[in-house]
């Protein structure tokens, strides 16, 4: 692993912030790791060794830091955006795929062979996917000890581990001391009524008005309620209802309120947070790289904390996409309420009733032999939307990532109602492929109009975005954002599927 001593000691002397989540200092003679923005003294450089994640320190042997708090740190990495396979794995190790499954099962799911998948984590990451996602565990496990009042019992069930003995033994060995000792050490935060708020970090810059803005844009009656400093939303998981509230805050994080009956449920509700904010992102690598494009410069520095929001669930987002094509946004959002109104399952929470959020979106499985036309559209959209329905509900896993993004787009476009476009488009949110680019869409075509008023076509734009890879996707952001008729659309305009879902 290339990992220059001096330039991740300097970093370490210096605190640099812009290297958090992407090194972390271990120190052999305390056995502890740390961020670099730790506050405790810089040790001896005979005495530490670096390492690119948490993960491989730990599988090293180290302990995390009780006064930086490793799991407090961004989820970056500086493998991002040099192997899509480990960052296709570890989308899918965050979602739970190891938690019930095992490696070569992973390896299957991306199209590579197992050992090569563990070979590409240790190129990268310095440690195994088994590693990782226990590393995962652990410091979520550490994250709720310290930020809740959860019983430890539930923190264990909520943060993965299959027993409390399991939860205390690990706790053990990695801390030299029980759970309980590491709340007492610290003072957690009341949470709200039988809901649980974490703080999930992000690398600054983070552009919180343009993705509220265009959450708000699509925001479904009854399951979304937008705010200027409040999304929340109603969201189903394994057959269980809850809500999830998300607000930013000042040190660097968003804060999530998360009420869900199942605690099982907390790691996939925390993923899905993390994937629609994207709070994974490096703003700093991603502009820096796109703004050596004198087209794009200009629309990075105007934004430099602008994200690719993602989905919170496939199905729902490929229905959207079907539901706005050929009319006005406010008419897809008026259908879409139809639907939930329709086959959406209600929701019985006194902080949902609150904020005005009555059901979730339906289930596939709720709109197969449904003439869902009769909401009020043309008969070969809603027979296109049953079919969708019946096909995932057929094929649970068909929304999640594949080896490469050519094979999700193939996938994709076999689903009724999806063509390149709206594969694009769901690779782009919902599998989160940094390098998914709807090259047809009207918005970024009008975006790269020239001064003498020449609008490219499809195929030049391609072209011209190679040079964007491999964050096509943030490209395709800036554009959108840069678009007067996308940030400012005209009551009653015709507009793509795209500004519908």
């Amino acid at each position: 692993m290339d990992m220059d001593f001096e330039a991740c000691r300097r970093a370490f002397q210096t605190r640099d912030a812009r290297f958090d989540g992407r090194i972390f200092c271990a120190v052999k003679t305390t056995g502890i790791y740390c961020r670099p923005i730790c506050p405790a003294r810089t040790p001896n450089a005979r005495n530490v060794e670096f390492f690119p994640s948490a993960a491989a320190a730990q599988e090293a042997g180290y302990r995390p830091c009780l006064r930086c708090r490793p799991e407090a740190s961004p989820d970056l990495g500086a493998w991002r955006g040099t192997s899509n396979t480990v960052s296709r794995a570890l989308a899918l190790i965050e979602a739970g795929a190891l938690d019930g499954g095992d490696v070569d099962a992973l390896a299957s799911r991306l199209g590579v062979g197992e050992r090569q998948l563990r070979r590409l984590f240790r190129q990268h990451l310095g440690a195994s996917p088994v590693s990782v996602a226990q590393t995962r565990r652990v410091l979520l496990a550490k994250q709720l000890i310290q930020e809740t009042r959860l019983p430890m019992s539930e923190v264990a069930l909520a943060s993965g581990f299959g027993s409390v003995r399991r939860f205390n033994e690990t706790f053990q060995q990695l801390f030299g001391r029980p759970p309980s000792e590491l709340r007492r050490s610290r003072q957690a935060e009341t949470p709200a009524a039988d809901g649980i708020t974490v703080r999930l970090p992000y690398k600054p810059p983070y552009d919180w008005d343009a993705i509220v803005r265009f959450l708000g844009d699509r925001a479904i009656a009854g399951v979304e309620r937008v705010e200027p400093r409040r999304y929340a939303r109603t969201l189903a998981v394994d057959g269980a209802r809850g809500v999830v509230i998300v607000t930013p805050r000042r040190d660097g994080a968003l804060s999530a309120e998360i009420r869900f009956p199942k605690l099982k449920a907390l790691p996939s509700v925390i993923a899905r947070v993390r994937r629609v904010f994207d709070l994974s992102a490096d703003p700093t690598l991603i502009g820096a790289h796109l703004s050596q494009d004198p087209a794009l410069a200009p629309l990075v520095e105007a934004r430099p904390g602008l994200r690719a929001p993602g989905a919170w669930d496939g199905f729902e987002l490929a229905v959207r996409a079907i539901l706005g094509q050929q009319i006005t946004v406010s008419a897809a959002r008026l259908l879409a309420g139809k639907l939930v109104a329709a086959y959406g399952e209600p929701i019985d929470d006194p902080a949902a009733a609150e904020l005005g959020l009555t059901r979730v979106f339906p289930a596939p499985e709720r709109l197969v032999g449904q003439d869902i036309a009769a909401l009020g559209m043309p008969r070969a959209r809603g027979a296109a939307l049953e079919a969708l329905a019946r096909t995932v509900a057929d094929d649970p896993a068909i929304f999640t990532p594949r080896s490469n993004l050519e094979s999700a787009i193939a996938a994709l476009k076999a689903l009724p109602g999806v063509g390149e476009w709206t594969a694009q488009y769901i690779a782009l949110r919902e599998l989160r492929e940094p390098d998914a680019f709807p090259q047809a869409d009207i918005g970024l075509l009008r975006a790269m109009t020239d001064e003498a008023g020449r609008r490219p076509s499809p195929e030049q734009l391609l072209a011209r975005s190679q040079g964007w890879s491999p964050w096509r996707a943030y490209a395709a952001q800036h554009l959108w954002a840069a678009d007067p008729a996308f940030a400012q659309p005209k009551k009653g305009t015709k507009t793509d599927a795209r500004r519908a879902a």
